[in-house]
């Protein structure tokens, strides 16, 4: 049986005698051929040289031709940003009144997969579903229609949800069709699935996931069903109180990240005749880790999913500086049975670290409110992204008489992780001020976080006077 073969049977929720592997290599790809995130994402000669690099590398099961939630709201007007070592981030959204008179819809440029580089990713499809599309099953992966939403209109949407839900919905309804156009472009060209990536959905209640997600996500899975293919729901975060309203939706599979329990989406997936796939940790692990710790994390997924329906991948796409030895490791838990029972007997015997190196500041004694943010990484996480541009808004709007020190840290680093530690953060990402973690991966309204901030400043003022 072929990868591909293992992994489709497993998306299908059928038993597999060993686990389907996908590694999401995304930017990571560039990192393996020497070349900068910007340049790979720009070339699809790139692009197929780091999958097939990949494919070398790690064995996989499935690949993703590209992991870049940008590249609908790139056609649609967005500014980006570009980093050498992430995908590019939204930094302007032609649809917010924040940021000026905000465009309407009919304002917003002609979408088409004919543009930006769309034609770029649908060529290195074409490339490697001929070198490689027999043996691995391939993924095209487009931005689901609430993260595109707030590409579009920024931090308004949270505020818009209560105040002219008609209009979100709207606005939801067009990225579905968005989405709709670029699904049947990487059919057409061979994907074998299509995967929907919407980070932003674990940032809402369950209720406001019904009433915007619900409705343009399943006009979309069901539109992917009929051309034949199958549909995976994608969500960065901890997703825990949108479990079951995802689990509802028209989706053949769920894929999730390290915060969600593996056996707990097992539970909610399977008797919905879903499959699930995730949850291997990207950065105390594959990054930061050695290879003894990515054969145990590895070993304790298989365990925790069991046989049926599962698909072993990473929790999101794999960063750029991610060792390939620990993927490496991962892959030889997937394909030799032998050492996945070594894995099992022997356990994982590094030493933790008590991170004693990093020190808090004495947050009471500050003059300034400090306002930690816990990041993935900001620059190519989205929900990451839109929490520390909601702190930096908030920091903007208070006057000179507030100090407020905003530092962001990153867990792709030591430093983060210690200070995700120290601060005893339970989910990502967070907001922490004066050392308390007030908004735990939830976005707040930005008139909400400066309230905070003031109560901050205010205790301050009361403890020194």
């Amino acid at each position: 049986m072929t990868g591909k073969e293992v992994l489709l049977r497993a998306l299908s929720g059928q038993t597999t005698t060993r686990p389907a592997w996908l590694p999401y290599v995304g930017v990571h790809g560039a990192s393996l051929i020497d070349v900068t995130a910007k340049e790979y994402l720009q070339s699809a000669d790139l692009i197929v040289q780091g999958l097939t690099k990949a494919n070398e590398l790690y064995q996989p099961d499935g690949l993703p031709i590209v992991f870049d939630l940008q590249m609908e709201a790139e056609v649609l007007g967005c500014e980006l940003k570009w980093a050498d070592k992430t995908p590019p981030s939204v930094v302007s959204h032609p649809m917010s009144l924040m940021e000026g008179p905000g465009k309407a819809l009919s304002d917003l440029p002609d979408f088409s997969v004919e543009k930006g580089r769309f034609p770029i990713a649908l060529e290195a499809l074409d490339r490697i579903k001929k070198q490689l599309g027999e043996q691995v099953a391939l993924y095209g992966l487009l931005t689901g229609p609430f993260t595109l939403t707030l590409h579009l209109m920024g931090n308004d949407v949270f505020m818009n949800m209560y105040d002219t839900p008609d209009h979100v919905l709207a606005v939801m309804d067009y990225c579905s069709e968005i989405a709709c156009d670029v699904a049947t472009a990487y059919v057409e060209h061979g994907a074998d699935v299509v995967a929907v990536v919407d980070p932003m959905t674990s940032q809402i209640s369950p209720e406001h996931f019904t009433q915007f997600v619900t409705p343009a996500v399943n006009k979309l899975f069901d539109h992917i069903r009929s051309l034949g293919s199958k549909g995976s729901m994608f969500v960065c975060g901890d997703a825990t109180r949108n479990l079951e309203v995802m689990a509802e939706t028209h989706c053949d599979n769920i894929a999730i990240d390290e915060q969600i329990p593996l056996d707990k989406i097992r539970d909610l997936a399977l008797p919905r005749n879903k499959s699930f796939g995730g949850n291997l940790k990207l950065t105390t692990v594959l990054m930061m880790g050695n290879e003894m710790d990515a054969r145990q994390n590895a070993i304790n997924c298989i365990d925790a999913a069991g046989d049926r329906g599962f698909i072993l991948a990473p929790g999101c796409d794999l960063p750029f500086d991610v060792k390939p030895e620990n993927i490496q490791a991962v892959a030889q838990m997937v394909h030799d049975t032998y050492q996945r029972d070594i894995a099992r007997t022997t356990g994982s015997v590094s030493e933790t670290d008590s991170f004693d190196d990093i020190i808090l500041p004495d947050y009471t004694n500050e003059s300034a409110v400090i306002v930690d943010v816990v990041t993935l990484d900001s620059e190519g996480c989205a929900p990451c992204q839109y929490m520390f541009k909601a702190t930096m808004d908030a920091r903007n709007r208070l006057n000179d008489d507030c100090q407020v020190i905003v530092r962001e840290h990153k867990i792709t680093t030591r430093e983060g992780v210690g200070m995700l530690v120290k601060l005893a953060v339970p989910n990502l990402p967070s907001i922490c001020i004066d050392g308390q973690c007030k908004f735990a991966s939830i976005i707040p309204d930005t008139a909400v976080l400066v309230e905070a901030i003031l109560d901050a400043a205010k205790q301050k003022q009361e403890l020194t006077s």
